[in-house]
Order: structure tokens, then C-alpha cells, then sequence
């Protein structure tokens, strides 16, 4: 194979909060099959992921913990590397900020940024976001909150260096400008330019001293470094990287020799961070800028991002117990758009995983299997006996390669999957033109019965060699049940293989079809758990009656600020329809109007309301919660109602007929 020099790809560096949601884990398996399919092409790949590991949310957390920042780090660094290898990914370093060699060398660069004037001592002011760790001007808030996270923000002052950001904008400007590749999708090059860079830029917090957990600034030990300086430049300092020139081998040959990393890899919410902060903090150093940055959108379950405190949170190792590894890669590589978000939910993990995985490609293979060993005693080779529909359908095979390679150049993934699979569903439709069945009972057509099931092998085996670098272990287990070795990329556009191998004699089915009842037990399992911790992350569980004297004095409910009223969101809706639920003994599934939309709602007062006495009415609901499962259908809204002391349940309705859908407040 023909060597086609280096190339250099990253992910953003995990923060140590807590577990990744799979929609944090997409962009290990999206770093992976990219680079995967560098590799297959020829390329000499190395390939970085790790962990940020510093912040004053480490260090909360951790003091909620009672354990130390370090003690924190170290556990969940630990489950984000097993999260990693579970899904196979085949990154080359995992590194993490509190490694040694990175402290050194954020230290160097931050003295280096001072003694060069890049950075000088003020004071800082404003509102501050610690999930984010940034502050923020009033104006820059949306609705009062973080612009980032949305989260709430709060008035903080404290002493802090800053970074000279105005003295490289215009340098950065006509970079972007030079290089419409660098930020990709254009979409985001756009909000970076006319949000940020064109309206001008603002000196950059660098440095922090209302908490300890950090890498300090060794001559100001009052201060440590800002988490975004420190965690940006473990792109380089994982090669090697020296402030003082003394570079390692890898720095050299992966970005000075290679003219920087080929592909940072990151999510939409951090991109401003990476195409003007490190772009900035390079130039500062003299070194080259990467040549693409890569803002990829988010994995939604429902309409929202998936967030711990919502309780919508689906982690990749539940998903491959119940489906697989590779299914799973499949759904969030197959799912994912090039610049729109993408969904997940167990209903459509289920259908995509039946309908692709296991009707298209496991049964392709079954059957080719199946039928070489019922015709041939499992041994496949080449007649010759052609016929004119044997040349459109291999040179729809052949031209795949050609057809992935052109998607992946661009980074849209999910298509380039997309066309893999239409090689099976190729050879699918090839066995339906062909007939294997009726010519094997003719006699005079073995030969054409042995060249169809030759095509077909080499059309699974085209198509398993070109999915390698997406499903590597579906792969394997096509070739082994296939007996013949997978093909380089470059051998996939020749649409031929050796003669005489000979298929498995006892195939396993790559995906066995899943009926979702059957899932649906464990996943309400898995889905009670993760509202049980949401809730408890919240503070919102309700805590046991005190025992002893006054047990039976009810406690205390905390006084709530207008802003908690405000977030609830009360509509009044009408019920159009009502059932029990048959799992059940206190639920009533109902179907509710809110003016134009109509919702699924779930409640557990069926032992005191009969479904005909809701149909036709209208009650409050509240509408702004996140939907959960009940029984096995999805809840997307709350009933309210009064209970008296003896259990007497009364539902809440308007005094006066409203129309439905009207807000309450």
C-alpha cells in the first residue's frame, strides 16, 4: 500500500465531572472510524483523546465526594478510559491534565505568555458560570444565563491575569479568511466570525484565585491556571511539545513536520474555545495552527440535550449490553448529521438495529452462507458463467469505494456508512434478480448458480472490508464466517477475491432481529435509575420522616424563589381520550390537547378517577417536564391535584372554560 504521509486527529478531552453520556461518547467512535479509515488509505495516524481534569468543579465536586480533587479525577478519568476501550476505539494516547509532563509544560507556555506581554495582572468582574468555568459579561447572557450551558450564573470578583486577545485577532481573521476549510461546518465559521471575531475581542481571564484546584502559576502561587488554557494545549503536549524548543520526536513529525494536527475534533458548544483561543495561544507561541476544526452536533434525546439533572441521560455501556458494541457504533455514526443534531431513544436504537443490522446485512451473509453450504458444501468459487445483469452489479460494488472515500474526505461519516450499506442492500436486491433457489433445481445452471453465489461473496466481502473501519468486530466475524481474508481499500474497487475458500459450517447471526418488549423491562430499569440519580443530584428526593419524638410533625418545604415558580410551566389541556393501563392498577394513560399539540400523560390516580370521568374535561397540567416511562409508555406531562389528609384526591381545573393550551401564571 501506497504510504500517504501523517496525519493527526483529536477529540476534545473528556472533563471529569462525572460518567459520559453516549452523546459524549459519539465523538470517540466518530475520532475512531476517521481514523480507522486514514489508516486503511495509507496514512501514518496517530490519534489523541484523554481527560481535563482541573476546575472549581472538580473541586466542589469532590469536597461533596469527601474525597480529594485528585482522589476524583482519578476514579473518573479511570470509567471515561473503560468507556472508551469498551467501544473499541483505537486511540494511540489517552492523556490526562494532571499528568506530570503536561503541568510542566502549562506552566512554561503561561511564564512564557508573560515574559513576552502576552498576558498581564488585573482584576476580573462579572457573572460567572462554573459548569463552564467562564465568566460573562451582562450582555452577553442569554435571558440572564450562561450563553454557553444555560445554567445559572452568579456575581463574582477576584484577582486574575489576563490574556492579550485584540493583539492576534486580526492575524486569526485573515487566517479563517485564507483557509475557509479551517472551521467546518461553514455554519460555524460564520457564528465564530460575525459573533466574536469581527465585533471584536475581549481580553481573556488566564488565570484563577478563588480555588486551589489547578496547575499554579509557579510565579504567583495565589493563582492557577484557567482550565481552558490548560486543557487546550494537551493537544501539543501529548506529542512532546517543549516551551523551550526541546521538542520530542512525535511533536515534530505529527505537527511541525506535518504542518499541525490535520482534524481537531469537537463538540458545537466548545468550538468558539478552539477556533480563537487556541488558535491565538499558537500564534503566541510561534507554533502552526491546525488545519480543520470540526464542530460536530449533538446527539438529542428527545428535543433536548441529554444533561444528568434532566434525567435523560443514555450511557453507551447500557446500550451495548442490550445491543452490542457495533450496533451501537452503527446507530450514532448512521444517525448523525453533518451539521444538524442527531437523536437517540431505545425505540429507534431497536428499529435501526432490526431493520439495518439485522434484515439487511445478517441476513445477506445468513443466506450466502446458508445457500453455499446447502449447494456447494460451503465452497466458493468462480464459473465464469456471467450474464449481462452481473456488470451493473458489479460495478456498483467496485464504485463504493470511490463513493466513501469522497464522503469521508468531506467528514460526513453517517453518509459514507450510507453507502456501505447500500452495497448489502445491492447484493440483497442481486439474490431477488437472480433466484439462487430455482436454478439450483435446473440442472444445466450449476455453473451460474456457483458464479451468482461467487458474486455475492465478493460483494459481502467488498463491502465487510470498506465497513472495517467503522464496525471492526462485524467485520471480522463477516470474514471468519465467510472464510476469506478481508481486502485492502485499494482491492475493494476490483470486484474480485481468490477462488476455492469455503464458508463456516456453523453460522452464528451477526444481529438476531430484537423484539423491544422483550427490552423494555431492563431499559425501565435503566431509565428509573437514571431519573432516581437525577433527583438525588438535584436534591429532590424526599428524605425519610425523622424517627423518635415529633416523627409524626411533617417537615419543613423550603421557601421557593420566583425563579424556581418560573420554571414550572402550567398549561391547561384537555383530555381527548383516556384508558387504564393494563400493567397497572393506578395508572390512567391519557391523551391530552394543548391547543395544536397533543401529548401522551401517564398518572396514578386510576383507584379514585374512571377514564370517563376525565374525557371531555380540562385540567392543569404541568408541561415542561422531562418524558419518562411508565409501564412502557412515555409520560409527557403532569396532572395536578389536590390530597387531603385522608388520601382524597381532587384534580385541578379552570374555574372558567379557557381554551386548551392557555398558560397559567
Amino acid at each position: 500500500m501506497e504510504k500517504k504521509g501523517t496525519y493527526y486527529i483529536t477529540t476534545a478531552i473528556t472533563y471529569t465531572s462525572g460518567k459520559p453520556h453516549i452523546g459524549n461518547t459519539y465523538e470517540i467512535i466518530l475520532a475512531d472510524a476517521i481514523a480507522r479509515f486514514k489508516r486503511a488509505q495509507g496514512y501514518d495516524v496517530y490519534f489523541q483523546t484523554g481527560t481535563d481534569e482541573h476546575g472549581q468543579k472538580i473541586e466542589e465536586k469532590a469536597a461533596t465526594a469527601g474525597v480529594s480533587p485528585k482522589e476524583y479525577v482519578d476514579k473518573v478519568a479511570g470509567e471515561i478510559k473503560r468507556i472508551w476501550d469498551l467501544m473499541n476505539t483505537s486511540y494511540d494516547r489517552f492523556i490526562r491534565t494532571t499528568d506530570e509532563y503536561h503541568i510542566r509544560q502549562v506552566q512554561k507556555i503561561f511564564r512564557k505568555f508573560y515574559e513576552q506581554g502576552d498576558i498581564y495582572k488585573g482584576a476580573y468582574e462579572g457573572m460567572y458560570c462554573t459548569p463552564c468555568e467562564s465568566f460573562w459579561t451582562e450582555s452577553q447572557l442569554v435571558d440572564g444565563k450562561c450563553p454557553d450551558c444555560g445554567r445559572e450564573v452568579k456575581p463574582a470578583r477576584e484577582e486574575a491575569y489576563f490574556f492579550k486577545m485584540g493583539k492576534y485577532a486580526d492575524r486569526l481573521i485573515e487566517h479563517i479568511e485564507k483557509h475557509p476549510e479551517f472551521i467546518q461546518p461553514v455554519s460555524r465559521k460564520n457564528e465564530m466570525m460575525n459573533n466574536f471575531l469581527k465585533k471584536g475581542l475581549q481580553d481573556l481571564c488566564v488565570s484563577r484565585s478563588s480555588f486551589k484546584w489547578g496547575i499554579p502559576v509557579d510565579f504567583d502561587q495565589k493563582h492557577v491556571v484557567y482550565v481552558w488554557l490548560d486543557a487546550l494545549v494537551n493537544y501539543i503536549t501529548g506529542l512532546g511539545f517543549d516551551a523551550d524548543g526541546d521538542h520530542g520526536e512525535l511533536y515534530k513529525k505529527y505537527w511541525l513536520e506535518n504542518g499541525g494536527a490535520d482534524l481537531h475534533l469537537i463538540g458545537k458548544d466548545i468550538i468558539r474555545f478552539h477556533t480563537i483561543y487556541w488558535p491565538i495561544f499558537l500564534m503566541a507561541m510561534g507554533q502552526p495552527l491546525p488545519k480543520q476544526i470540526f464542530g460536530h452536533p449533538w446527539l438529542l434525546q428527545g428535543e433536548g440535550k441529554m444533561s444528568k439533572s434532566k434525567g435523560n441521560v443514555v450511557y453507551a455501556d447500557d446500550l451495548a449490553r442490550l445491543y452490542g458494541v457495533d450496533a451501537v457504533r452503527y446507530f450514532v455514526l448512521h444517525e448523525m448529521p453533518f451539521d444538524n443534531d442527531g437523536q437517540i431513544s431505545w425505540e429507534l436504537m431497536t428499529e435501526r438495529y432490526n431493520s439495518d443490522l439485522a434484515n439487511v446485512l445478517g441476513n445477506l451473509v445468513s443466506r450466502t452462507v446458508a445457500m453455499s453450504n446447502k449447494y456447494f458444501g460451503g465452497l466458493v468459487k468462480n464459473a465464469g458463467a456471467a450474464e449481462p445483469l452481473d456488470g451493473e452489479f458489479k460495478a456498483f460494488v467496485a464504485g463504493a469505494k470511490a463513493k466513501v472515500e469522497g464522503k469521508m474526505d468531506t467528514l460526513h461519516v453517517a453518509d459514507a456508512l450510507g453507502e456501505i450499506m447500500n452495497v448489502f442492500r445491492r447484493a440483497n436486491k442481486y439474490i431477488d434478480e437472480t433466484m439462487p433457489w430455482v436454478l439450483a433445481k435446473d440442472e444445466s445452471k450449476q455453473d451460474r448458480l456457483r458464479t451468482v453465489l461467487y458474486n455475492l461473496s465478493c460483494a459481502i466481502m467488498t463491502g465487510a472490508s470498506l465497513l472495517k473501519s467503522f464496525l471492526p468486530e462485524t467485520a471480522d466475524k463477516i470474514a471468519a464466517q465467510m472464510g476469506a481474508p478481508l481486502q485492502s481499500l485499494e482491492t475493494c474497487e476490483k470486484f474480485d477475491m481468490s477462488d476455492g475458500f469455503k464458508v463456516t459450517e456453523s453460522p452464528v447471526p451477526l444481529f438476531a432481529r430484537l423484539d423491544f418488549k422483550t427490552l423494555e423491562p431492563e431499559i425501565e430499569k435503566i431509565s428509573a435509575a437514571q431519573m432516581a440519580a437525577a433527583q438525588a443530584a438535584a436534591g429532590q428526593e424526599k428524605s425519610a420522616k425523622p424517627e423518635g419524638k415529633g416523627a409524626e410533625e411533617k417537615e419543613k418545604t423550603p421557601l421557593a424563589t420566583i425563579d424556581d415558580v418560573a420554571k414550572v410551566e402550567l398549561k391547561v389541556g384537555e383530555v381527548i381520550a383516556c384508558e387504564r393501563v393494563e400493567k397497572s392498577k393506578k395508572l390512567l394513560h391519557e391523551t391530552v390537547k394543548f391547543g395544536d399539540e397533543v401529548r401522551s400523560v401517564c398518572s396514578g390516580i386510576a383507584a379514585q378517577y374512571a377514564p370517563e370521568d376525565l374525557i371531555g374535561k380540562k385540567f392543569v397540567f404541568i408541561t415542561n417536564l422531562p418524558p419518562r416511562k411508565m409501564c412502557g409508555i412515555v409520560s409527557e406531562g403532569m396532572i395536578l391535584a389536590a390530597e387531603d389528609k385522608n388520601g382524597k384526591i381532587s384534580l385541578l381545573s379552570p374555574e372558567r372554560d379557557v381554551e386548551s393550551g392557555s398558560l397559567i401564571g
